[in-house]
Parts: C-alpha cells; structure tokens; sequence
C-alpha cells in the first residue's frame, strides 16, 4: 500500500489533475480537511470508501489512521488543499511515516495562488514591474517565522507578495506595506477559491482591510500584493525580451 499525498487544488473538483482523479478513485482510505475540501472532490472516492475529515485530528491521529491502513494494505488518499508543496504539514507527516516504514508518495496540484491569479486574469511576473513571487505567511496564529523571514524583508524587495493563512490580519498587513508598496499599490483578496462560496475583492493597501472585515473574513483566503496586479490596466510596462519580435537583416527572432 501507499499513502498517496495529492494536490486537491484550490475546490473545483475539475480542477484536480488527471493523476490525483485516478489515485483518490483507486484509494479505500481518503483522509481530507472538511474546511477546504468538500463533497464534489469526495465523489472521486470509490463506493464504500472510508472518509475521515482531519480538521479536528492531530498528527497522532492522522498517522494512526495511515498506519492503520498500511496494516490491512489499503491505499491512503491524504488529500491536501492546494499543493502539497506549501503549508501542508508533508514534512511532519512523512517524517512520521517513514519512522513506521510506511511508504508514501506525493502528488502536485493546483495551489490557491494560482487559482486567484487566474480567477481576476493576472500574472504575478510583469516585465520590468515584478519578476519574483514571494510565497509566506504570518506567525501569530501559528509557528513562528525564522527570524530570516520577516514581512518587513519581504516588502523591501517589493516583489508580488502572496500571504497565507493572513487574512484575519489584513489590516496591519496593509499598514505594515505602504511604506514600501505605496498607499495605491493593488491587491487581490480571494477567499474560497472556485468553491460555490468564493468572493474575490479588488482594492488597494488603503482600502482592502475595509472590504475583508465588511465580508467577516477569517480563513481560506489568500492575498496578492503588488504592482503587477495592476500593470495591464495601465499598459504601460515592457514586453519580455523571450517573447518580444526582433527585426533584424529583415528576418524575425523570436
């Protein structure tokens, strides 16, 4: 048996991979978070199939459950919002896996980042705007942050910021970058992505903090701070040198 780690995207049960259908149809055992994973991916899982909603298990019991599974030879669907790559707890749980000899696997998916870029129709790269995404989060609901890792660092580079787990923070989040990103720099807030509750708001570091506590946000949420939000609107920026036609001897490079 297998504990397979899948991707289970931002909701959309379309937006799984072909491979993480294929594994969560195959699998007796689906291990899932009922905050952010619904019935429309579960109906992927086979009849009869045992579905266990983590969200209120701990690591002890999540693995109790894999090695459980390992036992009877029962494959395990461990499905992970987004991709299991960011803020899954992949490392803690395979750790734990690999000390009871149980194998494991992972899967990609679609991350809630990509599925919020896509969802307002913008690229978080613009040329000569913003060529680096910064993924991360804040600490004080949760681990902490290496001391390495500060907002403060992050917004010196004045990269497109993507904030986890933030949201109940927004405020002070949007205080904290003015001084870096400017009072009208864009931001994207988009809350249970491709899920029939999603809400997408539009807004600035000025405004935004005002429109997620009018919506009472507190969680499934992602937010997206930068200048490349914004740069279509102006049409103003570079095109990429890759891309770009070049004349030159009267034959196009491309």
């Amino acid at each position: 048996m297998t504990v397979h780690f899948i991707g289970a995207g931002p909701g959309a049960a379309d937006l799984l991979t072909v491979r993480a259908v294929r594994l969560i149809a195959a699998a007796p055992v689906c291990l899932y978070a009922g905050t952010y994973i619904g019935a429309e991916v579960l109906a992927h899982c086979p009849e009869g199939a045992e579905l266990v909603d983590t969200q209120r298990l701990d690591l002890d019991a999540i693995t109790a459950h894999c090695l459980r599974a390992h036992e009877a030879g029962q494959d395990v669907a461990r499905l992970c919002s987004g991709d299991p790559s960011l803020y899954s707890a992949v490392a803690e749980q395979t750790r734990r896996l690999d000390r009871l000899g149980v194998p494991w696997d992972v899967t990609p998916g679609v991350p809630a980042y990509a599925a919020a870029a896509a969802l307002v129709g913008r690229e978080l790269t613009v040329p000569e705007v913003a060529q680096s995404v910064v993924l991360t989060r804040v600490h004080r609901d949760s681990t902490a942050m290496p001391s390495t890792e500060s907002l403060a660092h992050f917004a010196r580079s004045r990269a497109t910021l993507v904030l986890h787990l933030a949201i109940r923070h927004t405020r002070s989040l949007a205080a904290s970058l003015v001084g870096d990103y400017g009072a009208e720099c864009p931001v994207v807030v988009v809350a249970d992505a491709e899920r029939p509750s999603q809400l997408v708001l539009r807004g600035t570091l000025t405004d935004i903090a005002d429109q997620v506590e009018a919506a009472d946000l507190r969680q499934a949420a992602v937010i997206l701070v930068g200048r490349a939000l914004g740069a279509r609107d102006h049409d103003d920026f570079a095109e990429s040198h890759l891309y770009g036609t070049r004349i030159s001897g009267g034959r196009e490079n491309g």
